[in-house]
């Protein structure tokens, strides 16, 4: 059979990378060791592979998961072979972490996978999660990779010189180290139908930068 879509550009990956970017879109995963991944997220895999429910790992995570209906977000993924990872051909890329000094926060719509040898915690901003609807993330450290998705080509804002506002549906991760507040712009014609429909922003301010993609149209928290 003849076709453009046998070209080498469409093949599979062959590396000895554990995590490579099959494309721009998809992410691919060699095994060995167990990963973690957002429940969806694997579009296919080759070889022998146990794909198995992550429960709390503690009484406060399991109060959060509940309120925020991230109840069996995440899988644990283990086997032999390697596992491909996408989620609505969004833009993927990874991040290396080197140390228990560096941590970052991922808001969980974004998460795709990480190293299961990562220490991970579902975190709140303050009461953002009554006001802004849920406003939970993922918090990372120690060794290994993390892979996450942008809707769209992703930005980089640096956070060190001046106040930084992000929509909270924009902000992919940023630094862990850093604080969002919640800055509310909330106006009286919100009440009317001429609000701009962003009343709240993320607040971030420090070393450190935050991730934006250029969409708000994967919600907040969801995986």
């Amino acid at each position: 059979m003849r076709s453009s879509l046998f070209d080498q550009s469409n093949r599979e990956k062959e590396s000895n990378q554990r995590w490579t970017l099959q494309s721009p879109k998809m992410l691919r995963v060699g095994f060995g060791p167990e990963a973690m991944a957002a429940k969806g997220a694997m579009v296919a895999y080759q070889g022998h592979f146990d794909f198995r429910h992550e429960g709390s790992g503690s009484v406060s995570n399991f109060i959060k998961k509940a309120v925020t209906n991230e109840g069996g977000a995440l899988m644990r993924v283990s086997g032999q072979g390697e596992v491909f990872f996408a989620r609505q051909a969004q833009d993927v890329f990874t991040l290396q972490l080197e140390g228990p000094q560096e941590a970052i926060t991922v808001n969980t719509s974004s998460l795709l996978a990480f190293d299961a040898s990562l220490n991970w915690n579902i975190t709140s901003i303050g009461n953002a999660g009554i006001l802004a609807g849920g406003l939970f993330n993922l918090t990372l450290n120690g060794h290994g990779v993390v892979g996450v998705t942008s809707d769209g080509p992703p930005m980089i804002l640096d956070c060190s010189t001046q106040p930084t506002f992000v929509d909270p549906h924009a902000a992919v991760c940023w630094s862990a180290n850093l604080q969002p507040g919640l800055k509310n712009d909330f106006k009286m014609g919100a009440l009317i139908g001429r609000g701009s429909g962003e009343s709240f922003q993320l607040a971030f301010h420090g070393p450190g930068f935050v991730v934006v993609q250029p969409s708000e149209g994967m919600g907040y928290g969801r995986v």
